[in-house]
């Protein structure tokens, strides 16, 4: 089996409460998505979503995925793509970093491999190791009583764990966090997210006015060594985020115990094959994973409900179903959230199958010579 074509797609993916806002007054109302068609010379065709979170969150951009697959797509084109390491190496040895950008290439390949073996890729991720995988529901910034309220409707859902977005005023993330908090049942998990807002010394100031909640703080500061500072000042369990973009990274943190869990992105990290394997060496180190990825549709959904079906429920902290945030449905067959839990689909691949008249005809198609 050979790669014989590439086909993207572009997809505006508006979401259904209007606006996402977080720290330093990034805000999105529309979501550009990038979805990759692999076809093969036996006919088997696999598919990917890549959906940057905006452009100032990590060094990611809609159009950079895009402009990456151009730059690779004759270096892939006639490769095996079931030999996923050779696919990485290829895409490694023709570009230098831009992880995000050979994500969406490696997940179709991944589909493919599933499709080619008749195995949902859950299975060859590891297994099903989790009957279903519980979510989490991030809180856009707004004022502290409208994200108190907000919560206490997406608790009703079903969702038992919460990202909180603050980063922002520390006088008013504080009373963000004590608000949502009380707004909460005991049992229900509550993340207070910076992504990376505070400084230094704002960091260390609301850390230390919550420290008697039941909160779990995540990624305060913008470098891995300002938040290794403040997780040497509090008690609270730390999550990062951001900053672990890769093995090397992680190795670090696991070193400096660094924090308690980690967000694993599948496209910051480049795709499934590194996912799986920064998953695999967080568990044998008992670090905690919320699995998810930048954002995205119902593909992109699927990926993660793969990831996350085959990770331990001790070790998957949480995870995501983006496409329950937005307005359009991109394929048929994702997973869907009931009761703030969602399942991977049982079918070979991602098991899910584009909406090809919702993409319409491809922004740019790549061939074998």
């Amino acid at each position: 089996m050979e790669i014989s074509q590439i086909n993207v797609f572009q997809v505006d993916l508006p979401l259904k409460e209007g606006c996402y806002n977080w720290s330093n007054g990034n805000s999105i109302e529309v979501f550009d998505s990038t979805i990759v068609e692999i076809s093969t010379d036996t006919g088997l065709k696999g598919y990917a979503e890549c959906c940057p979170l905006g452009s100032a969150y990590l060094p990611s951009f809609a159009r950079g995925v895009r402009s990456g697959i151009e730059e690779l797509s004759s270096h892939v084109m006639g490769q095996d793509p079931l030999n996923l390491n050779k696919i990485n190496r290829v895409m490694n040895a023709a570009l230098k970093g831009h992880p995000y950008a050979k994500a969406p290439i490696d997940i179709a390949c991944w589909d493919l491999l599933g499709k080619a073996t008749g195995l949902p890729v859950y299975t060859l991720l590891g297994g099903a190791v989790q009957q279903e995988i519980a979510l989490y529901r991030a809180i856009s910034q707004e004022t502290p009583g409208i994200m108190a309220r907000k919560i206490k409707g997406y608790a009703a859902e079903g969702y038992t764990k919460f990202q909180l977005k603050v980063g922002g005023d520390a006088n008013e993330d504080i009373e963000r966090i004590v608000k949502t908090r009380a707004a909460l049942k005991h049992s229900d998990l509550l993340v207070a997210d910076a992504n990376t807002g505070w400084s230094l010394h704002e960091a260390a100031r609301v850390a230390a006015a919550v420290e008697g909640l039941d909160v779990y703080l995540e990624q305060p500061c913008k470098t891995y060594e300002e938040c290794l500072s403040i997780r040497h000042r509090t008690n609270l369990p730390f999550i990062l985020d951001e900053v672990i973009d890769d093995v090397n990274t992680l190795t670090r943190a696991i070193s400096d115990r660094a924090m308690d869990v980690i967000n694993l992105k599948i496209s910051k990290v480049g795709g499934l094959t590194q996912a799986k394997l920064i998953r695999d060496i967080c568990i044998s180190h008992g670090i905690a994973m919320t699995i998810e990825d930048t954002w995205g549709g119902d593909i992109t959904t699927a990926a993660i409900a793969h990831l996350a079906y085959s990770t331990p429920s001790e070790f998957c902290f949480s995870a995501t179903d983006f496409n329950s945030y937005g307005t359009v449905k991109l394929a048929d067959g994702a997973p869907q959230r009931i009761n703030g839990r969602m399942i991977a689909p049982n079918r070979p691949g991602l098991g899910v199958t584009p909406n090809l008249n919702l993409l319409g005809n491809p922004i740019a198609s790549y061939r074998l010579a």
